[in-house]
């Protein structure tokens, strides 16, 4: 059975996972997963459940899922989002065949990059993992905006983790990607991913190769999703990156 523990780190609420106690305790090695557009504050809850298993992150790792600020309402069922996106709208420009805005930086994307690094900042000083034992990632909408904390922050990380993401403000994160030379990255896309290009993402996949953030590359025959070849290549990942000698 998964435990879970509600708290506020900053200004979010997030659910707290793993450990000794699977609530969170302990001084093992943490994983923070943003959930993507529409979903609700536990939608990756069953994904942690799995990479807390024998398969996935060293024993004794936390887990964190914060809660993204905007409220979608009933029309998302009480989902939430990092910032608005105006889905429909963009599924009409790809069936247009026209080209995804990868440059400009969306409206709210600021705000919400604030509070994440707050909530980082506090469960570095609340949860204290081991020096360099600190994983940032999530799904869609949350893995870009977690790329653009990391180019953002000088906070030590581990790894990152983007699951299903794409290049978002394209201009403001060119000159950012130099300062994160070496850091260990997973990316995962669907082939035929029917919201966020395929094609995109392999060209921020080799920007980020172009820049020493060599990914560890995990396409699939699939759509907007988190599949099973995806789950075990995330679980493999942080074994490497949260699993080296002194952990």
């Amino acid at each position: 059975m998964t435990v879970v523990r509600l708290r506020k780190f900053g200004d979010l609420d997030a659910r707290v996972t793993g450990g000794t106690d699977r609530a969170g305790g302990g001084d093992g090695p943490v994983v923070v997963l943003l959930h993507g557009f529409g979903a609700p504050g536990d939608d990756l809850l069953p994904l942690g459940r799995v990479l807390a298993g024998a398969r996935g992150a060293p024993a004794g790792t936390r887990f964190v899922f914060p809660e993204a600020p905007v409220s979608l309402g009933s029309a998302y069922a009480g989902g939430r989002a990092w910032w608005w996106i105006d889905l429909e709208a963009r599924m009409r420009r790809r069936a247009a065949g026209e080209t995804a805005d990868t440059e400009s930086t969306p409206e709210g994307l600021a705000e919400s990059r604030a509070k994440v690094q707050s909530l980082l900042a506090e469960v570095e000083s609340v949860l204290r993992p081991p020096p360099g034992k600190l994983v940032l990632g999530g799904f869609s909408q949350g893995a870009m905006l977690s790329l653009d904390v990391a180019l953002h922050s000088t906070l030590p990380l581990a790894g990152l983790v983007l699951m299903s993401g794409t290049r978002i403000a394209g201009r403001e994160w060119a000159p950012r990607f130099e300062s994160r030379r070496g850091l260990p990255v997973f990316m995962s896309h669907g082939q035929i991913d029917e919201l966020l290009p395929f094609a995109v993402s392999e060209r921020l996949r080799d920007t980020l190769a172009e820049h020493g953030m060599t990914a560890t590359w995990v396409p699939f025959r699939g759509g907007h999703a988190i599949p099973p070849p995806v789950i075990e290549g995330v679980g493999s990942f942080l074994q490497r990156t949260l699993g080296a000698p002194g952990a």
